[in-house]
């Protein structure tokens, strides 16, 4: 594996950008003129679990069949459990399912 300076780079530039629209973000909604109601509300609400499902869906989908089913069991979890919670019962079923089926590349 080579090391690219300009892979670096573009790691950390995309790194610094992330964080300025996050506090970008944070200070425009702590304005005191800007006030959040109702269904603008919910749609922000709704912007984290979205972009949960929009980065893992398509790795669910592309991978064998024992991620898949954690993917499912995790999201089932999800309705009673907090996301910590939600996170560790995909962890530990998709490394029980992988051990269980002898999926190569598990230790």
């Amino acid at each position: 594996m080579t090391f690219h300076v300009t892979t670096l780079e573009a790691i950390v530039a995309m790194a610094v950008v992330t964080y300025l629209t996050r506090v970008v973000g944070m200070l425009v909604m702590r304005w005191d003129r800007f006030s959040v109601r109702g269904r603008a509300r919910a749609a922000l609400d709704a912007i984290p679990p979205v972009m949960f499902v929009t980065i893992i869906a398509p790795t669910l989908l592309v991978t064998g069949w024992p991620e898949t089913l954690a993917g499912l069991l995790a999201a089932a979890a999800s309705v009673r459990l907090p996301l910590l919670g939600t996170i560790l019962v995909g962890v530990v079923a998709v490394a029980v399912l992988r051990l269980g089926l002898g999926v190569p590349g598990v230790p």
